[in-house]
């Protein structure tokens, strides 16, 4: 019968694709590592590695002996929480994906509170704004901004994430402001990764706006910066730039519209019967703490000093309609 040690060592190897970095989280020599995988090659009578000097991939079989190894791990997982429930607090490593600028911003300043409620949970979090496979890297759950796709997870909405189009004072002094959404063509548009398209929504409906610029980055750390900078007009969540809005030292632009409604906040993880006690609960301080209005919303709804305004034009006083820019029709990537 194969120990369930053997299966935790087995699956850590194949998250991490290195034995010493396996033995490191488990605490384990390398040499330990490697005894222990080929005794369970040997058990089973197949190769689950294909080794080369800078890694191990999974081979075939060993795909397949995973899949199945998660699903084992994380029934036990749910049967020792089902009992833990039942008798004790909510304990144990929390291991938790989210991104970077939201974690720093809205994650990490309230974690002294959630510590104070539960002192027997340890937090293991991953930051990274790409995609993470929570199931295949062992994650218990993942914090996402978007529009989510079907998947076999389970989701929970914790906030919305309204956006808005806002540039620095120093830009519109520059470069002044568009009047309507086909003046954008004009200006230097700030977007990160293949966010190249906005998705808007305004007086006219839904809308998908190409647009353009000077920079690309898979870095919405730098394309704040640059924003803030002067550098150009972006289509950012109000979570990210509340303060800088209430500063004055970012303004929005053609106010009327905004970013997808589609888009926000969710807790993601994997489908269970019994939801771990420390996962739970760490969801619903979350969603208690963000709630339907979140707290920058409440902090951050744009004053009229924040909106920025175009002067009034000689077409607009005799009541000529200006151009619109809604004939645009690309994928939309929020």
């Amino acid at each position: 019968m194969t120990q369930i040690s053997d299966l935790e060592i087995f699956a850590r190897v194949a998250r991490t694709g290195n034995m010493s970095a396996a033995g490191r989280e488990m605490g384990l020599s390398p040499a330990v590592i490697s005894k222990r995988i080929s005794l369970l090659e040997d058990k089973l009578g197949a190769r689950l590695f294909q080794r080369t000097t800078r890694q191990l991939t999974l081979t075939e079989t060993g795909e397949g002996y995973f899949k199945r190894v998660v699903d084992i791990l994380s029934l036990i997982d749910e049967a020792e929480d089902f009992v833990t429930r039942r008798n004790t607090k909510p304990r144990g490593i929390l291991k938790v994906t989210a991104p970077t600028s939201f974690s720093r911003r809205h994650i990490a300043p309230h974690l002294p509170l959630f510590f104070a409620k539960y002192p027997e949970i340890e937090l293991d979090i991953h930051l990274s704004d790409n995609f993470v496979d929570i199931i295949r890297d062992g994650f218990d759950l993942a914090i996402r901004i978007g529009e989510l796709k079907d998947s076999s997870l389970v989701a929970r909405k914790l906030a919305p994430s309204k956006r808005v189009m806002c540039a620095s004072p120093a830009y519109i002094a520059e470069r002044g402001l568009p009047r309507n959404l086909a003046d954008l063509d004009s200006h230097n548009c700030l977007s990160a990764g293949a966010q190249d398209t906005w998705r808007i929504e305004g007086p006219e409906g839904g809308k998908q706006l190409r647009v353009r610029g000077n920079i690309r980055t898979n870095s919405n750390e730098l394309i704040r910066g640059a924003l803030l900078a002067g550098l150009g007009i972006a289509l950012r969540s109000t979570w990210d730039i509340a303060d800088e809005l209430q500063k004055g030292e970012l303004q929005v632009v053609l106010p009327e519209y905004r970013g997808a409604s589609s888009v926000a906040v969710y807790a993601v993880y994997p489908c269970r019967e019994f939801m771990p006690a420390k996962v739970s609960v760490f969801i619903d301080f979350l969603a208690e703490l963000y709630a339907s209005e979140p707290y920058w919303e409440r902090g951050a709804a744009p004053s009229k000093s924040s909106v920025a305004k175009a002067p009034a034009t000689a077409s607009d006083r005799a009541g000529i309609g200006v151009a619109r820019a809604g004939e645009k029709k690309t994928r939309a990537f929020g």
